[in-house]
């Protein structure tokens, strides 16, 4: 079994979120596609009930590494503007 490591952003659900999340239960209670807007603005997935959203960040990260160490580089600058934590995580 290896392991891998992952970097991903993480988006709070602010008032453009609830508003969004409000849209898509709307279309579905109503048995219509949400749209395309609401559709990218949760990455073409269901937005959950978890407040909140995972967002990828691999436009402003890159692996590096020297002699003895391994890790990631994130461009802080890179980032959307409503990234506002940045989790580092280890699966099997």
């Amino acid at each position: 079994m290896s392991m891998s490591t992952s970097v991903v952003g993480f988006r709070l659900a602010d008032d453009k979120w609830k508003k969004m999340k409000n849209i898509w239960d709307i279309c579905k209670e109503a048995e219509i596609e949400p749209p395309n807007e609401v559709i990218k603005f949760f990455d073409n997935e269901y937005p959950g009930d978890e407040p909140g959203k995972e967002v990828n960040i691999e436009m402003a990260t890159r692996e590096w590494s020297d002699e003895y160490r391994h890790g990631f580089e994130v461009n802080i600058k890179e980032l959307p503007d409503d990234i506002y934590y940045i989790w580092f995580y280890n699966s099997w």
